[in-house]
């Protein structure tokens, strides 16, 4: 019995300080107001783009030619576009679109970028300094959009293109960030250790190193997420990433240069889209930094 309370208390005095730590963090992610705001926002555009009917109020691809560019009211409460169809509705569903796409591209780039990033770090080497950091700096000196958009030209237009492409271009800044992490933590005291003790280097590298440099990875992950929302919309407002009916905020702003005079509503409203969901995500990013930042009190 003794051995059981006994037991009982080393784990409660294991966990105590976890426990703190988390609720440290979370205090500091509480205390950034702008963190919080984004935050909700991005829980918002979430919903919504798990969820497009429940919230949208027409068909996004029904066509009335007999409410063609009529104005924002009850009715249509963002107006209709050129073929009648409800803006609400699109623009609602054109969330899915950009969140899909924001997450398949940081996947790609994660996928990819990790195990690599990981390696070259950890084993450095020719291959190291001559190759991966040398294709890295090739690919880092272009314009990330300049980049997605050749190798859209090359893939081919469409969602799925765009996607590969915006995850290449943001495989290179994930390969650096994990490389760097791995560089600052290979040499120290646990991972001698580990080495040590004779564990193989992949359990090194998976069990002891990568728990300890999920943090900052994390933020990288959230912050590049809106650049794939934004990279995706330029490309589609291009014509080359989303293709018709598939609403598209890019697409949207396309066709709605078209008639800034006449209803500008038709980019007024996807615009706002754009700038609302990139900006609360890189709020909610920064708080992420913050929370996991411990020299901040």
């Amino acid at each position: 019995m003794e051995q059981v309370q006994k037991g009982e208390i080393t784990s409660v005095k294991t966990e105590y300080p976890r426990i703190r730590l988390m609720k440290e963090m979370l205090q500091r992610l509480l205390e950034n107001k702008l963190a919080v705001v984004g935050g909700v926002f991005t829980i918002l555009l979430i919903f919504l783009a798990l969820f497009p009917g429940v919230v949208a109020t027409h068909s996004h691809t029904e066509q009335d030619y007999s409410a063609v560019l009529v104005p924002p009211s009850a009715a249509h409460w963002f107006g209709t576009d050129e073929l009648g169809r409800d803006l609400f509705s699109r623009v609602i569903y054109g969330a899915t679109t950009s969140l899909k796409a924001g997450l398949i591209s940081v996947g790609i780039a994660l996928g990819i970028g990790l195990p690599i990033g990981m390696l070259s770090g950890y084993f450095r080497g020719v291959w190291d300094e001559f190759l991966i950091m040398r294709i890295t700096d090739a690919m880092l000196s272009f314009p990330p959009l300049v980049l997605a958009l050749t190798l859209v030209a090359v893939f081919g237009a469409g969602l799925e293109n765009a996607m590969i492409a915006i995850g290449l271009v943001l495989t290179p800044s994930f390969m650096r960030l994990i490389r760097g992490e791995v560089l600052a933590h290979r040499e120290k005291e646990y991972v001698e250790a580990a080495r040590a003790s004779g564990l193989p280097s992949w359990r090194i590298l998976f069990i002891h190193i990568l728990p300890n440099t999920i943090a900052p990875i994390i933020v990288q992950a959230t912050l590049a997420i809106a650049a794939a929302i934004i990279t995706e919309a330029s490309l589609s407002y291009l014509g080359l990433g989303t293709q018709p009916p598939t609403p598209s905020w890019g697409s949207m702003l396309s066709t709605g240069q078209g008639y800034l005079e006449q209803a500008p509503w038709l980019g007024l409203f996807p615009g706002l889209f754009i700038f609302i969901t990139v900006l609360s995500i890189n709020l909610f990013g920064d708080g992420i930094r913050d929370m996991f930042d411990s020299k901040l009190k």
